[in-house]
Parts: C-alpha cells; structure tokens; sequence
C-alpha cells in the first residue's frame, strides 16, 4: 500500500479551489491510512425493491420508480444521520447516482457526508450487467460516464464504483471482465476521480477458487498497464484461500483492497474477512441486516451501532 496521499492520488488540477484540494487530500489520506471500512448505499433500481423488502417496506408502497427512490432514500437518510454513523468507524461510503442529486438535512447528499460525518463520498458509476456470456457478467455500456463524472466531480464526490459478476472459472470471461473494468477506470483516472474495481465472484459457484485465482492473474496484469501515476481501489469477495488477495493489499498502484459480503450473512463476512489481512469491509445487505422502517430512532440507532461495531472491528482485525 503507498505510504503518503502525493504517492496514491493525482490531485484535481482543472480549477480547484485550495479548499477543495485541502479536502481532497484529506480523503485521500483517510482512504490511504484510516481505521474502518466503506458502507455501500448505492442500492440502484435493480437492488432497491429487495433491500426495501428486508428494510419492512414492500413494493405495494410505490406507484412509481420515483417513489420507489423516496422510499430508497428515506431509508438511506436515517442511516446517514444516525449518531453511530461517523468517521470515527466508516472511511467512507458509496452512493447511487439517484441519491448524488438529492439533499440530506439541507444539504448535497455527498457534501453531508464528508462535512457532517467526516466520511469519504463515493458514486456508483455502471449501469447495470449484462447477460452471462463466457461465464461472466460484463458491465452494460455507460454511454453517459462522462457527463455522470463530472457531475460527480462538482458535486464533491472522491471516487467511483462499478460492479461486474463471475460465475464461473472461465479464463475468456475473466480476461474480459478485467479488461473492461480497467478501460473504464482509466477515464475516471483522467477526471482526477479513484476508481473502485470491482469484478465479484459469485460466492455459491462449485470453481470459486480457481476463478479468484485467474482473477488474482488478470488484476495484476492491469495494474501493470495503468498509467505511472493512477492508483485504484479493488473490491473483492471474500477469497476461499485466506490472504490470496495481500499482494493486491501491499501493492502501492491500489490504494485499498475492500470486501464485498457477497450474500454472506454478516456473521460469516466478519469472520471471513478478519481472517484477510489488511483488507476492509465494504458491505450492503450486511450493513442493513436487522434495521426495520419500523423501529423507533433509539432501537433502530442501537440495531446500526451494533452492526458497525462488529464490521469495523473484523475490518481492523484483518489489518485495515
């Protein structure tokens, strides 16, 4: 991992204030050298329905996609500003791009959590996945990723994340995936934005180790084709063999090696990932399990206090 934010982050050099540069290094060097983990919140229209199903609202709630996304963010919101959501425990967090136009107390989604909260703004970037070929899901076209970064760069925000799916120990697939996602995360360099790579291996798939072997090959194959100076962060599941992924974690071209949960329940993704050193939770589902739109503002604060105390203590435990 490098040792200082200069190393790991080509700052914003295209009329930022200092102000924004200040801030700038600061996250970089939270994200570099800060104890805890990144919360995913980027829920998109696809994963919404589900996570408002388990969070006590169910789809006879909604008449619209629009209102599907009140309810998303609502939800979104009590997290947000609950006290137990601080960066005192949380490095930072990924937001869906609904939520980047949308306020919370008053405030740009992404403004509030690094001024109130002291937590590093991330964008969910890609569009969705496309259908299985070569034994992977690649990344649906991103006609739009250059308005969507500068927006993103406007509004505050310090990096990116974009997902794909591997399900099966394919060579072809995974070379795809791998390519894919480093094409895309070289334009998001050139914004002066961090990019979360993020090629997921479907934890139920019987040759789940020899894919995350051949994904380990092809991650580092492009690493050594970035730029002298781009740097990236790398979300991963949760390997079979522990520690396959330190050589990413030690790597000065990645600045964070963070862990999806994959559809583990919490309890196994904590074990799983205090086992892996250095790496750091980024987790969804096992962030939200147990909160409940029903639940008063002191059970519900209890409910997330718990739940990012045993995440950010299984994240330093595995180094982070």
């Amino acid at each position: 991992m490098a040792t200082t934010a200069a190393r790991a982050f080509q700052f914003r050099k295209h009329g930022a204030a200092d102000t924004d540069m200040a801030d700038t290094a600061h996250q970089a060097d939270q994200i570099l050298h800060g104890k805890g983990f990144i919360a995913a919140l980027d829920q998109s229209g696809g994963s919404s329905p589900k996570a408002l199903k388990l969070y006590g609202i169910g789809e006879s709630a909604w008449q619209s996609e629009d209102e599907m996304f009140d309810h998303i963010h609502a939800m979104r919101s009590r997290i947000v500003r609950s006290p137990a959501f601080t960066g005192a425990r949380l490095i930072g967090a990924i937001l869906f791009e609904n939520t980047l136009g949308r306020d919370i107390d008053g405030l740009p989604s992404a403004q509030y959590l690094w001024q109130k909260r002291r937590i590093v703004p991330f964008l969910k970037v890609d569009k969705g996945l496309e259908a299985e070929a070569d034994g992977v899901c690649l990344m649906k076209p991103m006609d739009d990723l250059d308005s969507l970064l500068e927006r993103a760069v406007a509004a505050g925000v310090f990096g990116t994340k974009m997902r794909s799916v591997i399900n099966r120990a394919s060579a072809p697939g995974i070379r795809a995936i791998v390519a894919q996602q480093f094409d895309a995360a070289r334009r998001i360099l050139a914004r002066g934005l961090v990019p979360i790579i993020e090629p997921e291996v479907t934890i139920s798939i019987p040759d789940k180790a020899a894919a995350e072997d051949m994904l380990l090959a092809e991650l580092v194959r492009g690493l050594d084709a970035l730029p002298t100076d781009g740097r990236v962060m790398l979300k991963l599941t949760l390997p079979e063999r522990v520690n396959l992924y330190k050589p990413l974690v030690d790597d000065p071209r990645v600045m964070r090696v963070v862990a999806l949960s994959g559809g583990y329940s919490r309890e196994k993704a904590n074990a799983l990932l205090a086992r892996n050193a250095g790496v750091v939770a980024s987790f969804s589902r096992a962030l939200t399990e147990g909160l409940s739109v029903g639940q008063s503002e002191a059970a519900f604060d209890r409910t997330l206090e718990a739940t990012i105390d045993s995440i950010y203590t299984a994240s330093v435990a595995g180094g982070g």
